[in-house]
Parts: structure tokens; C-alpha cells; sequence
């Protein structure tokens, strides 16, 4: 059997970068500098004039809401239809992560932590489409402070779904230095931000270390699945009996965690992978 394995090669990544900090250390401010910004804003704060001129001066535009469903919603549209922003900003994610919790806590109880392996799932889904989405993705939250031996205080750390450190490739603490702002890496796999490094934070600072033409390059649209795609797939797996732990493997491959957010191109090899096994059968 040949191996499988190629050469690695560089493939240009939009930033998907998540913030937190402590409250009125700018943390707003901070995300909405970014190129032509689609703001979800889960707090109210984006009504403030400081913010208002802001947005205005990036060419943005304000979604304000505090449910979860509408978001996933609006960042499928976002995902699927031609639009001219560059960077998408959902501040914060705490209080939206919170309300998932409750609800979840309300449908299957707390005992065990169960709750929190529901709203894990809706996180999941959440995070796929961000990953796939073609703009630059900024995550703001809390902040909380991280314990050790004896209750004695570390430090901060963020105060949301416990793996969003570890998915993101660039995670800053924004800290207030006097009147200075400045952008603390706390988790990094971007050569140009090194591990704890300190920077004056602004937009200027991370092209310039990121990649301005990739931070301003327009979005292209992606095509998903059609409700006649996901109908037949779902007909060939019932027909066929595929195990549940081989589908899941392709949407994860997918990056879905449905059959109807399963890129087109995707899902139509899953169907004609599956019939080519029926007509080998026959």
C-alpha cells in the first residue's frame, strides 16, 4: 500500500484571533479596528459614541443580539452569500456562553457537569463555522482569575468554553498600561507574535506582522450543501447501514456538525463515494 503522507506547503490562513481582558481595558475597542468589520454584539456597547465613529470610519455594520440561534444563523449567511466585509467580530462570547449553559442546565440537569457537554456541542458547531468562514474572526471575552495551590491567585485567564485557548492559532490578553493598551500573547502559532511577547496594541501592529493583504483581501462566498444533497446522503445511509462513527468521521472532516452546513463539494463525494459502493455490490 503507498503511503499517504506529502510534503508540507504554506497555505494562507485569514487570522482567527480570540482576546479577553479584564472590564474597560478595551477590549472592543481593540476588535473593532480591524478591516470592515461585521460586529456581533452581544453586550450593547458598540451605541457608544467612541465606538459609533469607529465602526462608521471602518465601513462596519452592528448585528446586537444575545441568542445563540441568530448568530449561527447570521454566520451561515455570512459564510454562504458574496458581502464586502473583511472581519468578523462577535464581542463578547462570555455572556452568549453563559446563556447556553443555562438553557442546557434547564433541558438535561447539572449532575455530572452534563450541561456543559451540551452547550460543548452547540461551541463545536459555532466554531467549525468559523474556521471556514473566509473573513478574519475576533473572539472577545472575559476575564476571570486563574487559581493554584491554596486559592493562591496566578493571573487572569478567560472566563468562556474552556477550549477556545486551544483552538485558536493567536490568543491576546489586552491589558491597560497607563493610558496605553497593549496586547499580551499569551498562545501562539503565528511566527510573527512570539510566546508572551508585549506590543502596543493596534490594527498597524498586527498587519504588520501578519500580513496586510491577507487581513484586507475580499471574502468568497462558500457553497453548501442543498436540501437535495443532504436527503439522498441521508437515504444512502440508511440504505446502506454506515455506521455512525464512519459518517461522523466525514463531517468532521467537514468541519459540520450537520449534513445541511457540509461544504457542496463535500458532501457530493460522500454521495458518490457511497455509490459507487452500491454499484460494486451489484
Amino acid at each position: 500500500m503507498a503511503l499517504k503522507a506529502k510534503k508540507p506547503s504554506m497555505i494562507e490562513q485569514r487570522l482567527k484571533c480570540f482576546f479577553y481582558g479584564a472590564a474597560g481595558v478595551g477590549k472592543t475597542i481593540a476588535a473593532i479596528q480591524f478591516p470592515k468589520p461585521y460586529i456581533i454584539d452581544t453586550e450593547g456597547s458598540t451605541n457608544k459614541p467612541q465606538y459609533v465613529k469607529q465602526i462608521e470610519k471602518a465601513d462596519g455594520a452592528v448585528l446586537m443580539t444575545v441568542d445563540f440561534e441568530e448568530m449561527i444563523a447570521e454566520i451561515k449567511e455570512l459564510l454562504t452569500t458574496k458581502h464586502e466585509y473583511k472581519t468578523l467580530v462577535i464581542d463578547s462570547l462570555t455572556l452568549l456562553y453563559n446563556d447556553l449553559l443555562e438553557k442546557a442546565e434547564r433541558k438535561v440537569g447539572s449532575e455530572f457537569g452534563r450541561h456543559y457537554g451540551e452547550a460543548n456541542k452547540r461551541m463545536k458547531q459555532l466554531l467549525n463555522l468559523l474556521f471556514r468562514l473566509d473573513m478574519n474572526v475576533i473572539i472577545t471575552a472575559h476575564s476571570k482569575n486563574e487559581y493554584g495551590q491554596n486559592l493562591a491567585i496566578l493571573g487572569q485567564t478567560f472566563d468562556c468554553y474552556k477550549k477556545l485557548d486551544y483552538l485558536f492559532d493567536l490568543v491576546f490578553e489586552i491589558q491597560k498600561r497607563g493610558k496605553e493598551r497593549v496586547g499580551l500573547v499569551k498562545k501562539s502559532r503565528i511566527e510573527g507574535f512570539p510566546d508572551m511577547d508585549t506590543f502596543t496594541f493596534s490594527y498597524e501592529e498586527i498587519a504588520s506582522r501578519y500580513g496586510r493583504e491577507v487581513l484586507e483581501r475580499d471574502a468568497i462566498a462558500q457553497e453548501i450543501s442543498t436540501p437535495e444533497q443532504v436527503k439522498e446522503i441521508l437515504r444512502l445511509i440508511d440504505l446502506i447501514k454506515v455506521p455512525e462513527e464512519i459518517y461522523q468521521k466525514w463531517l468532521d472532516k467537514g468541519s459540520s456538525e450537520r449534513w445541511e452546513e457540509m461544504p457542496r463539494d463535500a458532501i457530493q463525494k460522500c454521495i458518490d463515494h457511497l455509490k459507487s459502493k452500491i454499484k460494486g455490490d451489484e
